[in-house]
C-alpha cells in the first residue's frame, strides 16, 4: 500500500513563520511572491523587512494557462501518462517559483532577468511537455488539438498588484474574470484595495503581534484577508444554494423522496494525506494541499481500485468503503501543526491548527423528477473547484453558513463571522446525474452533471442518488480589526488561490457493496428513510 499520512497533531504554539511563498498551481496558474518578516527579524534569506518589500514590489507572478482543463478527450490508456505529464507541469512552475524568490538581487540589477532566466525557460520545458503529452495520446490512436502547444508561453505581472487582486487580473491565456472585481467579495480600484486598506502592494500593519500576522497576507502570507470575511448577522438572507445552478439539492416533494445516511466520524484517526488518486493518481503531494478523509483508510496517490475495495472503513456500515475527503480546515492563530514543514502543508502556505469537525453527516438523497439507479462501483465525482479563484467559478460549489442560519444565508466568497453559540457549516450537495457508461471522464467531470433545476437529467444522463456532505465545526470567531483580521480561519488551497472560500470542494469515490448500494436506491425510490 502506498504513502498515507496518519500523525498526530502539535498542541505547541510557534510564533508565525516570518518568511512565507505561494508556489504552484496543478497544470497551471498564479505564482505569488508575498513576504513578510517582523521589523525585528530577517527572513530565511537573511533580508530586513525593507528590503523584503522593496523586492517583493519588483517581483512578477508567473500565469500559465491550465493545461489540465482542455484535456477533454484522453484515452483511458493514455490518462495515467497524461496525468504524470501534468504533474511535471506543476513541477517546473514550482521551480521556477524557487528561482523567482532566490533571485532577488539578480532581479533587481536586470529588468531582463525574470524574462530571460526564468519565464523563457519556463515556456521551453512546458512546450517539451505538452509534446509529450500530444505523444501519450496520439500513441494510443487519441487525438490532440494542436492548439494546446500554444499553453506553453507563461506571462508575468507587477507583484505591485497585490495577492489580493487575482480575480480581476488577467489570466488563463488572457481572459478577464468579473470585470476587475475579486473573486473573494472585495472590489479594486486603481490598484487600492478597499477593505483591505494595501496600496501599491504595501501591506498594512504587517508587523506580528504574539505569533499572529496583523497584516492582510493571513499567517501564512497569502491569505485569508479581512474581506474574505462577513458577520452572517448583517448579510441580507438570500435563497441561493450554491453558485448559478451549481449544488441545487436535487430531492424535493416529488419523485423518489427517500434518504440513505451512512455514519462514517469526522476524521478522528487524523487520515491526511496531500495526494488526489482522482485528479494525479500515482503522484505524490498532487493536491498541494492537505486532505481529510473519512470512510474508505487507504486512499491515497498509489491505491488502486483493489486495493480500495479491499480497504478497512470508518463508517459503521461496513458495506460503505467508500471514499470521502475535502480540504482541511485550519485556524491561524499561530499554531504551527504536524505538517509545518512538509510539501502541501507550511512550506506551500497551508499554516495553521487542523479542525476536526464536530460533525460530518453524509447523507444520499433522490431526485424530485423520479427514480435514481445505482451508482456504478469506483465512480468518482469531484465537486467544487479547488482554482475557482484563478479560474473562475464555472465550476465553483461552495456554501458556508452557520448553524440557526443555514435556511436563511448561504455564502459563497466569503466566510461567516458566526455568533456566540453557533458553529460553521460547510455544506456540498454534489452532481447527481450521470452518462450511464464512465466511472471517471479525461478532466473528471464530464461523465457526471448537476440535475436541471426541475430535476431532470439533460443529455441522456441517468439520476443517481445525490450525495450531501454536511460539515460542522466549533470555531474560534475571527476579529476585524482596523482592516486586517486576527485569528482567521480557512481552507487548505493551492497557495496562489490566497485561502478564498470559493475554492472550497469535495471528492468521492463509490465502493459501496452491491448490496448496500441496492438497499440505498430502494430506501430512496421507496420514499424511505434508511441508516
Amino acid at each position: 500500500m502506498g504513502r498515507n499520512t496518519r500523525k498526530r497533531r502539535s498542541s505547541m504554539a510557534n510564533k508565525a513563520i516570518a518568511a512565507s511563498a505561494a508556489l504552484a498551481l496543478g497544470g497551471g496558474g498564479l505564482i505569488w511572491a508575498n513576504f513578510y518578516a517582523s521589523a525585528h527579524e530577517s527572513n530565511n534569506n537573511g533580508w530586513s523587512q525593507n528590503q523584503t518589500k522593496a523586492a517583493a514590489a519588483q517581483v512578477a507572478t508567473i500565469s500559465c494557462p491550465d493545461v489540465g482543463q482542455k484535456l477533454t478527450n484522453v484515452p483511458q490508456s493514455a490518462r495515467q501518462g497524461v496525468a504524470t505529464e501534468l504533474a511535471n507541469l506543476d513541477k517546473q512552475i514550482t521551480e521556477a517559483y524557487a528561482r523567482l524568490a532566490s533571485t532577488r538581487q539578480a532581479q533587481a540589477g536586470d529588468s531582463g532577468f525574470v524574462q530571460n532566466a526564468i519565464v523563457g525557460p519556463l515556456k521551453e520545458k512546458r512546450a517539451a511537455t505538452i509534446d509529450r503529452i500530444r505523444l501519450d495520446v496520439q500513441r494510443v490512436g487519441g487525438q490532440f488539438n494542436t492548439s494546446l502547444s500554444q499553453l506553453a508561453a507563461c506571462t508575468t505581472q507587477n507583484a505591485q498588484t497585490n495577492a489580493g487582486e487575482a480575480g480581476g487580473q488577467q489570466q488563463n491565456g488572457g481572459q478577464q474574470q468579473n470585470g476587475g472585481q475579486q473573486q473573494g467579495g472585495q472590489q479594486q480600484n486603481g490598484g487600492q484595495q478597499q477593505g483591505g486598506q494595501q496600496n501599491g502592494g504595501q501591506q498594512n500593519g504587517g508587523q506580528q503581534n504574539g505569533g499572529q500576522q496583523q497584516g492582510n497576507g493571513g499567517q501564512g502570507g497569502n491569505g485569508p484577508v479581512a474581506a474574505d470575511f462577513v458577520d452572517i448577522t448583517k448579510v441580507q438572507g438570500n435563497a441561493q444554494l450554491g453558485v448559478g445552478q451549481n449544488g441545487l439539492p436535487a430531492n424535493g416533494n416529488s419523485g423518489s423522496k427517500g434518504s440513505f445516511t451512512t455514519k462514517c466520524g469526522t476524521n478522528g484517526n487524523d487520515n491526511h494525506n496531500t495526494d488526489n488518486v482522482i485528479v494525479a493518481p500515482g503522484v505524490a503531494n498532487g493536491a498541494h494541499h492537505l486532505h481529510d478523509y473519512v470512510g474508505n483508510q487507504s486512499n491515497d496517490a498509489f491505491a488502486s481500485d483493489q486495493e480500495l475495495a479491499a480497504a478497512q472503513t470508518s463508517c459503521q456500515n461496513q458495506g460503505d468503503k467508500s471514499s470521502y475527503f475535502w480540504p482541511v480546515l485550519r485556524v491561524q492563530d499561530g499554531t504551527q501543526d504536524f505538517d509545518q514543514n512538509n510539501d502541501g502543508g507550511g512550506k506551500e502556505g497551508n499554516v495553521g491548527k487542523i479542525l476536526q469537525p464536530a460533525q460530518a453527516q453524509i447523507k444520499f438523497v433522490g431526485n424530485k423528477k423520479g427514480n435514481v439507479v445505482a451508482m456504478p462501483t469506483a465512480l468518482r465525482i469531484i465537486t467544487g473547484d479547488a482554482k475557482a479563484f484563478v479560474n473562475g467559478n464555472a465550476n465553483a460549489n461552495v456554501n458556508w453558513s452557520c448553524t440557526g442560519f443555514e435556511n436563511k444565508v448561504q455564502l459563497e466568497t466569503q466566510y461567516p463571522i458566526c455568533p456566540q453559540g453557533s458553529q460553521v457549516v460547510r455544506t456540498t450537495n454534489f452532481q447527481s446525474c450521470w452518462d450511464g457508461q464512465n466511472i471517471d471522464s479525461a478532466n473528471h467531470r464530464t461523465h457526471v452533471a448537476f440535475a436541471q433545476a426541475d430535476g431532470s437529467c439533460a443529455n441522456g444522463f441517468k439520476a443517481i442518488p445525490q450525495l450531501q456532505v454536511r460539515l460542522v465545526y466549533n470555531v474560534p470567531a475571527p476579529k476585524l480589526q482596523n482592516g486586517t483580521v486576527v485569528n482567521p480561519y480557512a481552507v487548505d488551497t493551492f497557495p496562489e488561490n490566497l485561502h478564498k472560500p470559493i475554492t472550497d470542494h469535495n471528492d468521492f469515490i463509490n465502493f459501496f457493496s452491491t448490496n448496500t448500494m441496492n438497499q440505498m436506491v430502494n430506501c430512496i425510490n421507496t420514499g424511505k428513510k434508511c441508516q
